[in-house]
């Protein structure tokens, strides 16, 4: 009997479990009619329920005769309560699709718990039943077994993270959900307050503060399983509210919080049946913007970046060579196989360079029978084409895709174009690549604000070689900052903390803060670190997407129980919705 069936449960069986040796064996069945089949005067129903699909045989000379009349009208998505006894089928009749294919139940007795009307889909996999529609019937698509195998994983690595976490000495704390806003919260969601008029909540992106303050409080190892919010675009791995494992330390140095994470990804993996080698590698930010173009580079297909800047830095293509020559980087991708396609599909593919900020897109094409076809090509020179030849690793079939800018903009644009051509050419990228990428920037510039903001949050601690470079040279300074990068995605990003009040303060500062403003939006958090702090550091894991990616998913809306739409809309609740006029004057607004 399956474990969780006991005697407080209608059922001695589940409809997954049956097999062979429990021939003769009376059971109890509950769950929906899935299909249902009279063949001369002998009703069949697969029964379904969370475990599986067993088939059910209604015999008019075994059931009570109102029970096999109502047995006649059976609807899909019935709910149904079966008691039976289990027998073999016949060597013709067994299904090999099912687990349970080798037997049946023969019912004797049959109760119709509840009735269902038509569903607006068919209740299995494979359906190419639009998404919005399955949002809309979110709890009719839940029935559906790859639903429920993706539920199941997001619980079994939830608690396979709880578990080597509390083995460890974490404790689980909730931290608060309504807090304060931040002069980073430009995607926060805000919560009026009643009883403040003029003042809002604002719902956490993380729980950032609140963790560094456990670690002041003295509570040294803190996990919690954690609801954020974030009102910003989505995409397929994003959604406007998502859950991670937020983790941190106290006493702890960059080595240790990474070690510690490997060990708990180690034991997680292991408990959803994926096996990985650890320790992981450890890649320099600085190597994965240059080979990848990006900081959560896909390891498991090559096609990396080259930079080509000192081949063209005089070559007659002016494109190239102005930009080589003013500060800027050439640099360039070898889609392998793409060296026969036709011109119009290779420029069709600047649209994608021109999403990420290029100007246009050059490209040469080296085909199969040996021709090169570009209109570029006639700008290089003989041995410039050869060390570009050289340096691209070029064989006939080859298509070499260019991007000329700063180093920002041709990273960008070449990191879209290689994961774009993966896709196109159906590079193979099977099983699971994590690795660590470290030692990010502590600093960016901010172009649009025209100030300078934290590459990962303005909590990171500086590192200690570069702490005199803050106020004059920002751009220079190194952070003791991780991210677990898989397949692609960034699953988790951590760093060590500031705990020294008067380097948070420099930090911020160097944001763009006045004093007021960080007295008044970081003031609890300046006096906690005045307070003995020690020194600290964590790590959050996205759950949502780290399931996405072990379920083998495309999207997370796919391991989220009831996901939002793309326009970050519940079409099942209708959510966002209208309020009241009394509501809003009960928290002193009013729509413009």
């Amino acid at each position: 009997m399956t474990d969780y069936l006991n005697e407080y449960c209608m059922r001695t069986a589940t409809c997954g479990e049956l097999r062979r040796e429990d021939v003769g064996r009376e059971v109890v069945l509950a769950g929906w009619a899935w299909h249902n089949r009279d063949h001369g005067g002998l009703i069949f129903v697969d029964l379904r329920d969370r475990e599986g699909y067993t088939q059910v045989v209604i015999d008019p000379d075994c059931v009570p005769a109102d029970q096999f009349a109502e047995a006649e009208h059976l609807g899909r998505e019935f709910v149904l309560k079966v008691a039976g006894a289990v027998r073999a089928r016949g060597a013709e009749s067994v299904n090999p699709n099912m687990l349970t294919g080798e037997i049946e139940v023969l019912a004797s007795s049959i109760e119709v718990l509840n009735k269902s009307v038509t569903p607006p889909f068919s209740i299995e996999d494979g359906i190419e039943t639009d998404e919005t529609t399955r949002m809309k019937w979110r709890y009719l698509d839940l029935r559906r077994p790859e639903m429920y195998k993706s539920m199941l994983l997001r619980h079994q690595v939830a608690q396979a993270m709880r578990g080597a976490l509390n083995k460890r000495g974490f404790l689980e704390v909730e931290t608060p959900i309504l807090a304060n806003s931040t002069p980073e919260g430009a995607r926060d969601y805000v919560v009026p307050s009643r009883p403040n008029p003029g003042k809002f909540y604002a719902l956490p992106q993380s729980p950032q503060q609140f963790k560094q303050m456990l670690m002041v409080g003295g509570i040294e190892r803190y996990y919690q399983i954690a609801r954020c919010f974030r009102d910003e675009d989505l995409r397929a791995d994003r959604q406007p509210e998502f859950t991670q494992v937020d983790v941190e330390m106290s006493f702890v140095e960059n080595d240790e919080v990474i070690d510690m994470m490997e060990d708990v990804m180690r034991e997680t993996l292991a408990a959803v049946g994926v096996d990985h080698a650890f320790p992981l590698k450890r890649m320099q930010w600085s190597e994965a913007m240059e080979r990848f173009g990006n900081d959560r580079p896909d390891t498991r297909f090559g096609m990396e970046l080259v930079d080509i800047t000192e081949i063209v830095k005089n070559t007659g293509f002016k494109v190239f060579s102005s930009v080589a020559q003013s500060g800027g980087v050439v640099k360039a991708i070898n889609a392998k196989g793409a060296g026969d396609w036709s011109r119009g599909d290779v420029e069709k593919l600047a649209a994608i360079a021109a999403e990420n900020g290029a100007k246009g897109m050059a490209w040469i094409a080296f085909t199969s029978d040996g021709a090169e076809k570009s209109p570029i090509v006639k700008f290089f020179s003989d041995e410039e084409f050869a060390q570009l030849k050289q340096a691209m690793n070029v064989e006939p079939g080859d298509l070499v895709l260019f991007a000329a800018d700063t180093f920002e903009v041709a990273s960008a644009v070449l990191s879209a174009l290689r994961l774009h051509m993966a896709e196109a050419l159906g590079v193979p990228r099977e099983g699971h690549e994590l690795l660590w990428v470290v030692n990010f920037p502590m600093f960016k510039y901010d172009e649009e604000t025209k100030k300078y903001a934290a590459e990962h949050h303005p909590f990171t601690m500086v590192r200690k070689e570069d702490l005199d470079k803050i106020e004059e040279a920002p751009l220079e300074c190194g952070s003791y900052s991780y991210d677990l990068v898989m397949d692609g995605f960034e699953v988790g990003g951590g760093t060590i903390r500031i705990h020294s009040a008067e380097l948070q303060r420099r930090v911020l500062r160097r944001c763009g803060l006045t004093d007021e403003e960080i007295d008044e939006k970081f003031g609890h958090l300046i006096h906690a670190l005045e307070l003995g702090a020690p020194p600290h550091g964590g790590i959050a894991l996205g759950l949502d997407r780290l399931v996405m990616l072990l379920g083998g998913k495309d999207s997370i809306r796919d391991v989220i129980a009831f996901p939002k739409t793309s326009s970050a809309s519940d079409p099942m609740t209708g959510a966002p919705s209208t309020v009241s006029a009394r509501q809003l004057k009960d928290v002193n607004l009013r729509l413009m």
